[in-house]
């Protein structure tokens, strides 16, 4: 099952530009399905609760073209939640994080109208 996250009053802005996901070997994760590389991009995301920073996995041959500070969108966002050895938590992974134009003020999806 796929826990999607509704980001449409969520806006999002990046704040460590991609990075590759490694291993504790510090070799590059790999997606199970498509094999393609896994890089991991840290987010602000800010709606009307407050702000959290979350690192956000995301497969590709390339890692997204972000910057820092930059507002971005990302494209089908899930949350995973997770339970290693005693610990637990959740993950995020999106199927892209592309930026918003600038003439928007938040990350909403890519799909919504402006005004």
């Amino acid at each position: 099952m796929r826990l999607l996250i509704d980001v449409s009053q969520v806006s999002f802005t990046v704040s460590r530009e991609a990075e590759p996901k490694n291993d504790q070997n510090g070799v590059q994760r790999m997606d199970r399905n498509t094999k393609e590389p896994l890089f991991a991009v840290q987010l602000v995301a800010v709606d009307e609760g407050g702000a959290e920073v979350i690192n956000v996995t995301v497969a590709g041959a390339v890692p997204p073209k972000v910057a820092k500070g930059q507002p971005v969108s990302p494209a089908e966002l899930q949350a995973i939640p997770w339970a290693q050895n005693g610990r637990n938590g959740t993950a995020y992974r999106a199927k892209s994080i592309t930026p918003v134009s600038t003439g928007t003020a938040s990350g909403k999806s890519s799909g919504a109208a402006a005004s």
